[in-house]
């Protein structure tokens, strides 16, 4: 069998030890986070790409382990395991591999060649197979078959039993292993896609109008137009087909299989290659080749979403600070919230600025006196519906104001879904629910990644083709992707939701719960040996989630740091060298960046952790993120009807798709700059240019009313787009770094046109 550790360390080029001890710690229960941060010394300083990377890869090839002892045992069971056929299945590196190995041996359904075995012509395919050589003489197959002709087993004539024969050999062939990884080779390097929309479906009238027509070579189909074909295929308004040189495929299963220089039985075995081929290999690799070009697709696709939503947690917060939060409206009036410097609900209003003019002047009276009354710091407004109206009234108000708050438009994706949400419902069950949904918007703007971990990513707007893709890994990634921001960013003990403690390395829904209970109860947490008090969090979760969690002006000094309680006793030493006390440790860090790191080296605490503790004590309790920044939208631009090619506006990036990037410009509808639009220069992959959360610079390149299309772009209005980006209907864009593989004309000049 395969050595896994050895295997891995070749794959992913790391040594043996980081293998090793990075499994062990993955079998103790260690999460990726903790082994990143605080075992480095372990695993040679692997990131968490690298372990999430290791992990993945050990755990298929743990599964394909486990399924080629299953293979091996059900063929040794038939007395079929020959010693080569074992070589050739413990060396299987492939799921795919191996399965098509155990074709051949795996239990079917009643099909023709079973049929033809119960009717006795097993003997006959064999005979024939023995004239199958380049010096063969000449037989009459009909008189051979003539002798198997039975009434009894059903066999009525000699071409029925030359027919059966037929079925028994052309079932060899579809299940010979080589044929099929050859032929599937083929179709996933040579193949075309092409898709048509149905006749039922007037032009113009579909979104998916760019595949009326449409042909790409299966190789180097985007993920994205992957996606959209299969989805307009399930919709019922495209028909998609794989297409290919059958002939050149034919020619290839002739070559490999006719040995014979007898006419008639070159005959019988072309026809037989071709039912083989036609009835038991086409649709399925086909379909293979089908599944294969998607579970990528969704691979690339699923990455995107987890490097958007990484993103969007890591999105600057404004801060905690007192804020208004507004949910507008235009018949409903807008929902006006109010919550403290720590997310708190405090005051809740409805106001209607636009309907009359009278009402218009008591909700900026309103507005003023919540403003006034809760020492408001930051205004969040809500991007949908009325939004760009509200935005204006409320700059308006402020206006009229000595002290200004910040107001800011903020994305309201997925608010109204945490707003039903049994979340929302849980913390306030006296309020409705576009009440929730204000609460929401406020604290997203106050620290965006404490809030949206209590809405399912789905919801949140920065996905592509989110619903099409494997959602079983889609789930594990984007968790994988909340739990890395999470711990990357450190959570505050004392003011953390139970949803934000989730995620946290080692605290599991339980333990969250009782966290929060603890805290009710007993008040805030003074130092982080008080998590041992709480009911199920053991000395394992501990470890895993101490040096995580944040507790601000506690007991220790450290307890605000990503300090782990396990290197205390380090930093201790370094204070009592410094001749300073704990509790200044972190006020010296011109001092700290002139110790000898080698002198508190030990068998547990190496210099990479030494290097970590010194940077977190010269800014103890930072927050890693960017500096909050905002979009100002252009004044007079509410709807798409106001835009007109050649504007300038600021925006801000909602979603990063492969082909490019949505941005908000305040008018509900957000604009497309397309990849070939993002820079003056060739982009591979837009987010090289741009991230979720971005603020812009944009020119409308044009405007469909009627679709609700907005193009835009970020080059330089004076050069054309780099050829490379530009797009083509109805293709897709080829790759350049494709690797070679059988082409048809390869296949044409090994083994000729067929004659």
């Amino acid at each position: 069998m395969l050595n896994i550790p050895q295997l891995l360390a070749n794959e992913l080029s790391l040594k043996p030890f980081q293998i090793q001890n990075a499994l062990e710690l993955f079998g103790e229960g260690a999460t990726v986070p903790f082994i990143a941060r605080y075992r480095k010394e372990r695993t040679g300083e692997m990131d968490e790409t690298q372990l999430r990377n290791l992990f993945d890869r050990y755990t298929y090839l743990t599964e394909l382990e486990e399924r080629k002892q299953s293979i091996l045992e059900s063929i040794a069971q038939q007395d079929k395991l020959t010693d080569e056929l074992r070589t050739k299945i413990e060396a299987c590196l492939q799921k795919n591999e191996l399965e098509d190995l155990y074709l051949p041996y795996r239990p079917k359904r009643r099909t023709r060649a079973a049929i033809a075995r119960e009717k006795g012509l097993e003997p006959l395919a064999t005979w024939i197979k023995s004239l199958n050589h380049p010096k063969a003489e000449g037989r009459s197959l009909k008189e051979e078959a003539a002798k198997y002709v039975s009434a009894e087993k059903g066999v009525a004539t000699a071409e029925a039993a030359l027919s059966g024969a037929s079925d028994i050999l052309a079932e060899e062939v579809a299940d010979t292993a080589k044929h099929r990884a050859y032929l599937r080779e083929y179709l996933m390097e040579s193949s075309v896609l092409t898709s048509r929309i149905k006749p039922d479906h007037a032009e113009g009238s579909t979104k998916f109008e760019m595949y009326r027509n449409y042909q790409t070579k299966v190789k180097t189909v985007a993920p994205h137009n992957l996606l959209a074909l299969y989805r307009g295929e399930a919709e019922g308004i495209l028909e998609v087909a794989l297409e290919f040189d059958q002939d050149a495929v034919l020619s290839y299963l002739e070559s490999e299989e006719i040995r014979t220089k007898v006419k008639p039985v070159r005959d019988f075995y072309r026809a037989m290659v071709q039912d083989a081929f036609e009835r038991l290999m086409k649709n399925s690799l086909i379909t293979e080749v089908r599944t294969a070009k998607k579970q990528a697709a969704d691979v690339e696709s699923i990455k995107t979403f987890e490097a958007n939503l990484r993103e969007l947690l890591l999105a600057a917060p404004a801060g905690m600070k007192p804020t208004l939060a507004i949910d507008p409206g235009f018949r409903t009036g807008c929902k006006v919230v109010a919550l403290d410097q720590t997310g708190q609900f405090l005051k809740y209003q409805t106001i209607f600025p636009h309907h009359s003019a009278e009402q218009r002047k008591q909700a900026a009276r309103t507005l003023a006196d919540l403003i006034q009354t809760y020492h408001i710091e930051l205004v969040a407004i809500g991007n949908g519906t009325a939004g760009r109206e509200t935005d204006e009234f409320v700059k308006e108000v402020l206006q009229t104001l000595e002290r200004k708050p910040i107001s800011v438009i903020v994305n309201e994706a997925g608010a109204s879904v945490y707003s039903a949400s049994e979340v929302a419902i849980a913390e306030f069950p006296d309020q409705d629910i576009t009440v929730r949904g204000s609460v929401s918007i406020g604290r997203r703007l106050q620290d965006p990644l404490a809030e949206l971990v209590k809405i399912d990513p789905k919801s949140i707007g920065v996905g592509q083709y989110q619903h099409d893709v494997d959602q079983k890994l889609l789930k594990k990634k984007l968790d994988e992707t909340v739990e890395s921001c999470v711990n990357y960013v450190g959570v505050d003990l004392n003011t953390a939701s139970k949803e934000l403690l989730t995620f946290v390395s080692g605290i599991s829904a339980a333990v969250a719960n009782n966290i929060v209970a603890y805290r009710n109860q007993n008040g805030a947490f003074r130092n982080r040996r008080q998590l041992l008090k709480v009911p199920k969090l053991g000395p394992k979760a501990f470890e895993q989630a101490a040096g995580f969690l944040r507790i601000r002006e506690g007991e220790n000094p450290l307890d605000n740091t990503a300090v782990h309680p396990e290197s205390y006793r380090v930093v201790e030493q370094i204070a009592a060298d410094l001749n300073q006390p704990l509790q200044n440790i972190t006020e010296i860090a011109a001092r700290l960046k002139q110790i000898d790191l080698k002198k508190y080296v030990t068998e547990a605490i190496g210099e990479p952790t030494l290097r970590d503790i010194l940077t977190e004590l010269e800014k103890p309790g930072r927050d890693p993120r960017a500096e909050f920044k905002y979009a100002t939208f252009k004044e007079g631009i509410k709807e798409i009807s106001d835009l007109k090619e050649g504007m300038e506006l600021e925006g801000v990036v909602t979603n990063v798709a492969n082909f490019g990037a949505f941005v908000d410009v305040g008018v509900h509808q957000d604009g497309l700059v397309h990849v070939s639009q993002l820079a003056d220069r060739f982009i591979s992959d837009p987010k090289q240019v741009v991230k979720v959360g971005q603020v812009v610079t944009v020119r409308v390149l044009e405007v469909n009313e009627q679709l609700k299309r907005i193009s835009l772009s970020m080059r330089s209005a004076d050069k054309p787009a780099p050829a490379q980006n530009r797009p083509q209907k109805g293709k897709s864009q080829p790759s350049a770094s494709q690797p070679s593989a059988p082409t048809l004309e390869d296949l044409k000049a090994k083994f000729g046109k067929r004659k």
